[in-house]
């Protein structure tokens, strides 16, 4: 995997993988990503596909999965999210909620590799809801 990062100007940057994807992020400017809110959505796009591919495999017949993920920061430099949650909103036919639990909690604590790098740092939770 790689990528690269470029500065356009101010604090506005374009950041591009090897398979030519672009995604403009800066700081202080609403109109753009920040880094953060990028780490953040990294958090629950990892996690909402162990979810998914997780109930999948367990017969679940899943037909939503809506991540809504909150954090906090610290207030001084360096601004690192100190707690994290992710609740996630599924919705499908005759779900199981032990199946559920068991996809939510093995992805945060085994296999979200996102998560499991911030967990070391971060208070990490999860929630879920059938919808």
């Amino acid at each position: 995997m790689k990528a690269e990062v470029k500065w356009i100007e101010d604090l506005k940057f374009v950041g591009k993988t090897d398979k030519n994807q672009e995604i403009i992020m800066a700081s202080g400017d609403s109109t753009y990503f920040s880094p953060m809110e990028m780490v953040l959505m990294a958090a629950g796009g990892c996690s909402s596909v162990d979810v998914v591919d997780s109930l999948k495999s367990a017969g679940q017949k899943i037909e939503s999965c809506i991540a809504k993920l909150t954090a906090e920061r610290r207030e001084t430099a360096p601004k690192l999210f100190t707690e994290m949650n992710i609740h996630f909103e599924l919705k499908g036919d005759q779900l199981n909620a032990d199946k559920i639990e068991k996809a939510v909690s093995d992805s945060l604590e085994k296999y979200c590799s996102v998560c499991l790098m911030l967990g070391a740092g971060v208070k990490m939770t999860h929630s879920w809801s059938i919808v």
